[in-house]
């Protein structure tokens, strides 16, 4: 698995972005960051490709359907 196929979970996505779990959620209810995907049915994490698309340009994200498949 690449670097970029691989699935972070939350602790290291607020890490990396400095963002709060509730900013975060918020972002991703306005489509301005990643969705996560559902890796069982009580966990969650996000591509980290997604979030290093975000990370280099935070102000002009917008969510794609490939975010969250």
């Amino acid at each position: 698995m690449t670097e970029d196929d691989r699935i972070i979970r939350i602790k290291t996505v607020l890490d990396r972005t400095g963002l709060s779990r509730s900013t975060m959620y918020r972002k991703m209810q306005n489509g301005t960051f990643p969705k996560n995907v559902q890796i069982s049915t009580r966990c969650a994490g996000w591509r980290e490709s997604a979030v290093n698309a975000w990370l280099r340009n935070p102000m002009f994200y917008e969510a794609s359907e490939q975010d969250g498949a």
